[in-house]
């Protein structure tokens, strides 16, 4: 996406960054971008640092341990690229919210905003079809039926999707001039939006 849309850009925020694969990989892809990271987990980012030691300062900068509701005012350059990827599932509606506005706020003017998240089905049927296909695969993939039983609970008590069109919402009402969805598979999909 971003080669096609920003294949210049200097500056890309990635919140949630989790263990920095997506910055691992977006570098050496993009050798004149400056990354920096953020994530709400201490014990999250000392993994990352090991991981892009080998990355140069100018390169790779680490923001702190914050989660995107907090990064306002903590992030000093305005980023023309913003990656949340499967970070804001875990809010409730009034955080994720906060944490969607303080992205767009940081974005830099005609910046992309781009998120993928854990969605909800619309109906009840497709959220237990949806989570009945999911255990299938995690069974087809060596996890026993405790784990997978336990991982299905966590849905609306540690994680809280919303539906596709509630996600396209929430962009436009954060502000977004576009906000579309650019990929879709089970009950996970990827968002692009534009300040």
């Amino acid at each position: 996406m971003i080669k096609v849309t920003l294949p210049e850009v200097k500056i890309w925020l990635d919140t949630g960054c989790g263990r920095g694969q997506l910055v691992n990989k977006a570098a050496g892809q993009f050798p004149d971008t400056r990354f920096l990271l953020a994530d709400p987990s201490s014990e999250m980012l000392s993994l990352t640092k090991k991981r892009l030691c080998g990355f140069p300062p100018d390169r790779v900068r680490f923001i702190g341990a914050f989660g995107s509701a907090n990064l306002s005012g903590k992030v000093l350059d305005k980023p023309q690229v913003i990656t949340a990827i499967q970070c804001h599932h875990y809010m409730d509606a009034e955080q994720r919210k906060k944490a969607t506005v303080a992205c767009f706020e940081i974005l830099e003017q005609g910046g992309m905003y781009i998120t993928f998240e854990n969605v909800r089905p619309v109906t009840r049927d497709g959220r237990e079809i949806g989570l009945d296909r999911w255990g299938s695969f995690q069974l087809s993939q060596g996890l026993n039926k405790e784990v997978c039983r336990r991982r299905r609970k966590r849905f609306d008590k540690a994680y809280f999707p919303i539906t596709v069109t509630e996600h396209l919402y929430l962009l436009a009402d954060c502000g977004f001039r576009s906000a579309e969805l650019f990929w879709l598979s089970h009950m996970q999909a990827g968002f692009y939006a534009i300040k």
